[in-house]
């Protein structure tokens, strides 16, 4: 670890550079910068030769290019020797090199960096990783970063934190986070990612611990979890990558998740997981994780975004320790479908679970798959999926009579039927935002739906449609609530 001192220097010299997404980013261009995306730099190499720090650094950092030590020298100036002394750079005599990565990473609002391994498998070379391998900024991390809802809390958890990157969204909206994992080598980078970033007094409590899963925050309580856990499912081999590896059985480490989260939320709290689970014969994958739910107190929105057959899902993970083209490869291979066949598994899930700790004597589940177009980031839609749930799971039908109800932001409807017809064969509406769902609307839903502008009651609204259509009042109140409840349960009116 760095002594405070490098710490801030080196924070001043990024600063200086300046090395930030959006300065890399045009720095590159846009073409360069979708080839690093693919792990080429050649076109990224060809951008980075004017000797400035900016360029310096994307090329000792992000292209793993050695740079000569004058220019090292001048990006960071009385840092080199200390850095190389961190383990940070390799000093040789006229070249410098990284040997970890110092990723530019950041939002609309934060430029930040972060700590982590070289990225393997640049430019087609070999991708070799080693077991407490510390991945970066992945499209996993990004997800799970969409994912969270961002309301103002006390206190968060980041649940195997890795480099500290969801750590470091949840500073900007907790007042105090604390991350844990089991890779040392994790845990050091989270504490100098952490480090590096903690310039603001007022920043919150941030603390790395070393433990897995739950173990080192026993009798503690959080507003908020987010984990990307180690959730491959593999055969044990004897072998394990740590940042994907749990050493538990099929998606056992998703199940304790799921299932011990709850003793560790306050009231109203929330935790998201990213996860894989098993689909296993005889049994619908919404049943094996309501079974987990099922007495942990939670509302539950459960999205299962990706099903992955067996062999595409072996050779993804294969891929990924870079084991294609190895003497063993067909070996390690035939026993991951071997494994699989010995435990019933069919295929393999991959989604969003968010338990929130409501409080209500009947939880509610939303268990559902959607491979579908989804608006990113998701966390305000997951909000509003709780918000929506506090307000009507426990409703009668006496209070969504009584509910004022509008329409979701975005809203449309779209309408087919013959050219010139007086009336459309099908109504449909359909959500801009969030979960972009789209449903079939009848003439009573279409017209209760077109009313909603917060101005009448549900109840009115019906009863002016029944006196519109020749309908009984009661009856067409009685038929039509349970689309009523369904068009708030699932976004289309609020």
């Amino acid at each position: 670890m760095l002594p405070d001192s490098d710490v801030a220097a080196l924070r001043d010299a990024l600063r200086a550079a300046p090395y930030t997404v959006e300065s890399v980013a045009e720095l590159l261009g846009a073409d360069a910068h979708r080839a690093l995306m693919r792990n080429e730099t050649t076109p990224a190499r060809r951008a980075t030769t004017d000797g400035s720090p900016v360029s310096t650094l994307t090329r000792l950092f992000a292209l793993q290019v050695p740079v000569p030590l004058a220019d090292a020298e001048r990006a960071l100036p009385g840092l080199v020797d200390a850095l190389s002394v961190a383990g940070i750079l390799e000093r040789s005599v006229g070249e410098v090199a990284a040997r970890v990565d110092l990723r530019a990473y950041g939002d609309d609002a934060h430029d930040w960096w972060v700590v982590c391994d070289l990225t393997p498998g640049l430019d087609g070379s070999p991708r070799t990783v080693g077991p407490e391998h510390v991945l970066g900024i992945s499209e996993a991390s990004t997800s799970l970063a969409q994912l969270t809802v961002r309301d103002r809390v006390g206190s968060a958890l980041d649940l195997g934190t890795g480099c500290g990157v969801q750590s470091l969204h949840l500073a900007t909206h907790a007042d105090r986070v604390v991350g844990t994992d089991v890779n040392p080598r994790a845990l050091t980078m989270a504490r100098l990612t952490a480090a590096l970033n903690a310039d603001d007094p007022k920043a919150p409590a941030y603390e790395v611990r070393d433990g897995s899963l739950f173990g080192p925050v026993r009798g503690e309580r959080f507003d908020l979890i987010a984990t990307n856990p180690p959730f491959v499912v593999s055969p044990a081999t004897g072998e394990r990558l740590v940042y994907r590896d749990s050493g538990l059985p099929g998606d056992e480490v998703v199940r304790r998740i799921v299932t011990e989260a709850p003793s560790y939320l306050n009231p109203g709290g929330w935790c998201q997981v990213l996860a894989n689970w098993v689909h296993v014969e005889g049994q619908p994958w919404a049943e094996r994780i309501t079974e987990w739910l099922t007495g942990t107190g939670c509302d539950a929105w459960v999205l299962q975004r990706e099903i992955a057959d067996l062999p595409t899902y072996v050779e993804m993970w294969l891929a990924d320790a870079g084991l294609q083209g190895a003497p063993d490869y067909v070996q390690r291979y035939d026993t991951w479908l071997g494994w699989f066949e010995e435990q019933g598994i069919e295929a393999i899930g991959f989604g969003w679970l968010s338990l929130r700790k409501a409080g209500r004597e009947v939880p509610v589940l939303r268990l559902e798959e959607w491979p579908y177009e989804i608006e990113q980031p998701i966390g305000p839609h997951v909000a509003a999926w709780g918000a929506r749930t506090d307000a009507y799971a426990d409703a009668s039908d006496a209070d969504l009579l009584a509910a004022h109800l509008v329409q979701a932001d975005g809203l449309v409807q779209e309408t087919v039927g013959p050219a010139g017809a007086a009336d459309p064969e099908v109504i449909m509406v359909r959500l801009q935002r969030g979960v972009r769902r789209a449903k079939q609307l009848d003439t009573v839903e279409a017209g209760l739906v077109g009313a909603c502008d917060g101005d009448l009651t549900v109840g009115q609204i019906l009863d002016a449609l029944a006196q519109i259509l020749g309908q009984d009042a009661a009856e067409l109140r009685r038929t039509t609530l349970p689309a009523v409840r369904t068009l708030v349960a699932d976004g289309y009116l609020r």
